[in-house]
């Protein structure tokens, strides 16, 4: 396995392989690596010859209040891992290089970001879709793996992609989960171990709520209160939101079309972590 660090050098890098009638996926990725970091990987590798993933925790999508400093770093560790799931590139460019002096160029993506997480993170998706776009110039692949955890995240790369004209197809990998239901997440270390116990409530209301409407209703306050019964009877999570939207405008529905959204998010009592979590509705995104 390669790491490169110079954008110019994983350009050419990248380059080098279409050139060779070789395809290049590309798994973007904070680093913290978990299982649903490897089960993309294990994904691009299925639909490309060459597999790179980026590590980088990028600036520019943490507010003034959030962990950016305290966001874990294990750069090894996330390569040994990288290396043993048959990563070809860790591509892992400095915080310089992305983003040096007098940078000043950013990507909106309008109205599919004001709402679930982007109400309570303002300027989160604009540093998400100006990141992800750069890493597109520069990696150049022919398709590019995101989770469904961050489904918000997906629509909006989705809608950038499509806006902007831009060939890298976008695959959407289902949810990797603890045994309890837990959505892997690298921020779920943060967890105390009292809050650990009750995150797995979390998956089992999105679960009751789907049940709701497998069973035919489609009334979304009566889903949203079967989920809200639920996360309502814990101690250690705090509701941020839930909400059911459609999976193309992001905008809140009274009647649950197909497919639909239903996301939660809620924020720990003692250590405050944020966890967000969905389930889709009559289809996928």
């Amino acid at each position: 396995m390669e790491i490169i660090i110079s954008p110019e050098r994983m350009y050419e890098f990248s380059e080098q392989c279409r050139s060779r009638g070789q395809r290049v996926a590309l798994v973007p990725t904070m680093g913290a690596l978990h299982r649903g970091h490897i089960s993309l990987l294990d994904i691009a590798r299925r639909q490309a010859d060459v597999t790179v993933m980026s590590i980088f925790v990028n600036p520019t999508q943490f507010g003034p209040r959030e962990d950016f400093n305290e966001y874990p770093r294990p750069f090894e560790e996330d390569c040994r891992k990288a290396e043993m799931a048959l990563c070809d590139v860790v591509f892992a460019p400095t915080r310089e290089m992305m983003y040096p002096d007098n940078y000043n160029t950013f990507v909106s993506v309008e109205n599919i970001t004001e709402r679930l997480c982007g109400a309570s993170r303002p300027g989160h998706f604009r540093g998400v879709a100006t990141v992800v776009l750069k890493f597109f110039n520069i990696v150049n692949p022919h398709v590019a793996l995101f989770g469904q955890k961050d489904a918000q995240q997906v629509l909006v790369i989705k809608r950038m992609v499509e806006d902007l004209n831009h060939p890298v197809k976008i695959a959407v990998a289902p949810i990797i989960r603890e045994n309890d239901g837990l959505a892997m997440s690298s921020r779920n270390a943060y967890l105390t171990k009292e809050e650990r116990a009750e995150a797995g409530t979390i998956k089992r209301s999105l679960d009751q709520g789907l049940k709701c409407y497998e069973k035919g209703e489609r009334n979304a306050a009566v889903i949203k209160n079967e989920i809200t019964s639920i996360l309502s009877r814990t101690d250690f999570l705090s509701m941020e939101y839930i909400e059911i939207v459609d999976t193309r405008t992001v905008r809140p529905v009274d009647t649950v079309p197909s497919p639909a959204l239903i996301a939660v998010a809620c924020r720990t009592t003692q250590s405050k972590t944020r966890l967000i979590d969905n389930v889709i509705a009559g289809g996928s995104i």
